[in-house]
């Protein structure tokens, strides 16, 4: 199979974590939609990585999408409880964290545009969703060692997905000195080879 994706996009990032945790061999394809020549809308309408190519040619997107095809191709790892609830509260942080991350990709693109056409309302709408978003997580994940409880799970591979996001484009956002907590869970899971290897690039 194959993985269409952009380096920086926490969306790959969080496909391309769960195929290393699960040890899915895959041909990686770097394609960033916002290039001119780019041909992601040949593989998804939508013009959105990431896409998975299976061998087929069958496309799945987005991200989401993938992810639950993936837990199904393999047992290795699992990283979606089987149990209604556990599973419910892992899809739910999942959805936190993506919602998180849309949001914060959503200032950046308005900061983008020239500095006469961006939208202070808008951009301050989409940083309060970051912030109730943050505390939700916080909040959430409480004292406890990984945000499903005893085990590392998608919800945390969402999670730093979400956070990796916030320091490589928003990183006037401190969220590690207000919210210590997913502070040391980000620690841990930076330590992680499937971070280490899919980290963005910086520049």
């Amino acid at each position: 199979m194959k993985l269409i994706a952009a380096l920086a996009s926490p969306y790959s990032r969080k496909v391309r974590i769960v195929l290393a945790e699960k040890k899915i061999e895959y041909d990686l394809i770097i394609d960033s939609p916002g290039d001119p020549a780019t041909r992601v809308p040949a593989y998804n309408p939508l013009g959105k990585v990431p896409v998975l190519v299976l061998d087929d040619e069958t496309t799945l997107f987005d991200s989401r999408v993938i992810v639950e095809y993936l837990e199904n191709a393999s047992p290795v790892g699992r990283l979606i409880p089987d149990d209604t609830r556990a599973r419910t509260q892992t899809r739910r942080w999942e959805a936190l964290a993506d919602g998180c991350t849309d949001a914060a990709n959503a200032v950046v693109v308005e900061k983008r545009r020239a500095a006469d056409k961006q939208s202070a309302e808008w951009i301050a709408r989409q940083q309060d969703k970051i912030e109730r978003a943050l505390k939700v997580m916080a909040d959430d994940l409480g004292s406890r060692a990984w945000c499903g409880g005893d085990h590392y799970n998608l919800a945390d591979i969402a999670v730093g997905c979400a956070l990796g996001y916030l320091d490589l484009r928003l990183s006037d956002i401190n969220w590690r000195k207000e919210y210590p907590n997913l502070a040391k869970l980000a620690e841990k899971l930076d330590k992680r080879a499937s971070f280490v290897d899919t980290a963005p690039p910086r520049s």
